[in-house]
């Protein structure tokens, strides 16, 4: 017990464990009736954290060629113990992870938590959600089934109709003019190279700039209290907050587990790149809104295809979004309400056009 004690001791002095306590132990979280909030960014972290343990397990069967693929995914769900629990478990993680990330993201938006001083925070934030959405793109592939392997067609056709560099960038990820065993090799380096080491790292940023600038306040609550001081409430992060959290990532734990196991993830059937595309093709739920819109538009706008126009207008809107905190330079007023009604109509556009999509265009 006292070589324990000790060698907690060495670790605690050489790793500055009094600096983190008092850190920690100062650190406070508000609370308010918009507090539940709060909870979709740490479940995001959780589910990344089971992507990265889950996706590891894969790896070491796992074979990135149009060869093998399919047969190992196969090998994987029908003879590895456990694993097809594993590769549902990886699936339905990153769908509800990409789930709780846009939920975080719009409630960070409609409480306005992207105000001064915490751009860099929200613009690392939109950083991450595209990351992640580039690793749902990216690892759909990877089984080299029919339906991955002609939405991934679909998606890079998308891609290419970017003007000046949408060619170019198309023939980058597939890695030629077609979808081959070249794009998945691709899709594969990106999936599990690239896009862990980025995330990672831009993660680690928006956590530091969390704890620098602190939580933010919704402009209601900082309104209320400023006027009565005795409305003002705060719990310690460790231990009340963290257990709270920890509550609710087993709840997201016990979501995800029933899905993975009630609702085994599919594999299909193998890819085969000269049949015809098979009817009703479409893209992931969170790519749907931005497919269902391309399609209703017409061929040409103007002298430019309507696909082309789609694609340019997303990005324009992408770029907004980034950009919100800039735009949003006080706390009340009719440019504040202009901001929060856009922000409304862009969540319920989405909402709508991805369930007209799988419901209505039947």
């Amino acid at each position: 017990m006292k070589r324990l004690e000790s060698l907690r001791g060495w670790f605690y002095e050489r790793l500055g464990g009094e600096a983190i306590f008092a850190f920690i132990r100062k650190k406070k979280v508000p609370l308010h009736r918009y507090s539940a909030w709060y909870f979709f960014g740490g479940i995001t972290l959780f589910l990344f954290c089971i992507q990265v343990a889950t996706g590891i397990l894969l790896l070491l069967y796992y074979r990135p060629t149009p060869e093998e693929a399919f047969d190992s995914v196969r090998y994987i769900m029908a003879r590895v113990p456990f694993g097809w629990l594993v590769r549902s478990i990886h699936a339905w993680a990153a769908n509800l992870m990409i789930l709780f990330l846009l939920a975080h993201m719009f409630s960070v938006a409609l409480l306005r938590a992207y105000r001064r001083p915490r751009e860099l925070t929200w613009l690392s934030g939109v950083v991450l959600l595209v990351l992640v959405l580039t690793f749902g793109f990216s690892g759909y592939l990877l089984p080299w089934n029919t339906l991955a392997f002609f939405a991934t067609t679909v998606g890079t056709n998308l891609i290419g109709q970017i003007p000046w560099v949408g060619h170019w960038l198309m023939v980058f990820l597939r890695g030629g003019q077609d979808v081959t065993g070249a794009t998945l090799t691709r899709f594969f380096a990106l999936h599990v190279a690239l896009l862990p080491a980025l995330a990672t790292g831009f993660l680690l940023l928006h956590l530091f700039l969390v704890q620098i600038f602190g939580i933010s306040l919704p402009p209601s609550i900082e309104a209320e209290w400023q006027a009565y001081a005795e409305r003002r409430k705060e719990i310690a992060f460790f231990p009340d907050f963290m257990v709270r959290e920890l509550m609710a990532w087993y709840v997201a734990l016990g979501l995800l587990g029933t899905l993975a196991a009630f609702r085994p993830w599919g594999l299909g059937t193998r890819a085969d790149p000269f049949a015809p595309a098979p009817a009703g093709i479409r893209p992931e739920w969170y790519f749907m809104f931005v497919f269902q819109t391309l399609k209703m538009l017409p061929a040409y706008i103007g002298p430019m295809t309507g696909e082309a126009v789609g694609v340019m207008a997303f990005g324009l809107a992408g770029l907004l979004w980034a950009l919100l905190p800039f735009f949003d330079r006080q706390s009340r007023g009719r440019r504040a309400r202009w901001i929060t009604g856009g922000i409304v109509f862009a969540l319920g556009y989405i909402i709508a056009m991805t369930l007209y999509g799988y419901l209505g265009a039947r």
